[in-house]
């Protein structure tokens, strides 16, 4: 199943105010990735940010997309917050317009859309909140892909109700045995070549450890380095480095779906 491209995607604008989270470093990210999913406010951006996010996607040619949170900035969208499906779709519906009208206004359209954090992990098991996320995407804009993991119940109902879909690997995080990622709030630095490496065994043999030892097998269309990990624009760097050596170039992502 060896791969001969793939999306790069990697976490933008995710500031505040003058508040910066992680190295700082999207400026120097942004021309090496193919996607940037953008922060909406709730978790982290704000207007100022969002539109010189956008400006730089499009200096660089990389496809955006909204990248919506729960509505924690203390928290940076990493805590649960319980509320119901139908008033969290409001909030994402809320901040994927805010996006889409600064894309707007420089001439783009949004790619995809791609849930933050502690939501993203909610809807990955949560077929209520997937199911109605899924349905308003289809009234509001059915081309609009939407970013998941394949081990999730948003994967799965995006198939069958044939909603665009991009199946996500993470560089930057471990994996369990169900094929989900393992969910932290606070990242350790980790070894640009080590991360390499493990990005390309996944592209080429559609394999990764998992925390309890063990070979999964894995498919995806796109992989995630996350811009606030501790020395994310290294991580970024080998990984493109170690795909292109290997024939692997980096492109946005095959949509599965209509």
């Amino acid at each position: 199943m060896s791969k001969r491209s793939i999306d790069l995607n990697s976490d933008m604008g995710e500031g505040f105010g003058p508040w910066t989270i992680g190295d700082g470093v999207d400026d120097a990210i942004m021309p090496l990735i193919s996607s940037a999913n953008i922060a909406t406010g709730f978790h982290a951006g704000d207007p100022r940010i969002m539109n010189r996010t956008v400006l730089q996607a499009r200096e660089h040619g990389v496809c955006i997309g909204a990248h919506p949170g729960f509505r924690d900035l203390v928290g940076f969208g990493r805590r649960d917050i319980r509320e119901s499906a139908e008033a969290l779709v409001h909030d994402i519906v809320y901040q994927l317009g805010a996006l889409r009208e600064f894309a707007r206004l420089h001439g783009l359209r949004l790619q995809h859309v791609k849930p933050h954090g502690a939501l993203y992990m909610q809807a990955a098991r949560d077929e209520t909140l997937s199911r109605r996320l899924i349905e308003t995407l289809q009234e509001l804009e059915p081309t609009l892909a939407l970013y998941c993991m394949e081990s999730s119940v948003t994967y799965r109902l995006a198939r069958e109700l044939n909603q665009p879909v991009v199946r996500e690997f993470y560089a930057d995080r471990d994996y369990d045995a169900s094929g989900s990622i393992v969910f932290t709030r606070y990242t350790q630095p980790l070894d640009p070549a080590q991360v390499a490496e493990k990005v390309l065994r996944a592209c080429s043999e559609g394999r990764v450890r998992t925390v309890e030892g063990e070979d999964i097998a894995i498919d995806f269309d796109s992989v995630c380095i996350h811009s606030d990990t501790p020395g994310a624009l290294s991580l970024v760097r080998a990984t493109r480095e170690k795909l292109e050596r290997h024939g692997i170039r980096i492109a946005p992502p095959s949509v599965t779906g209509p």
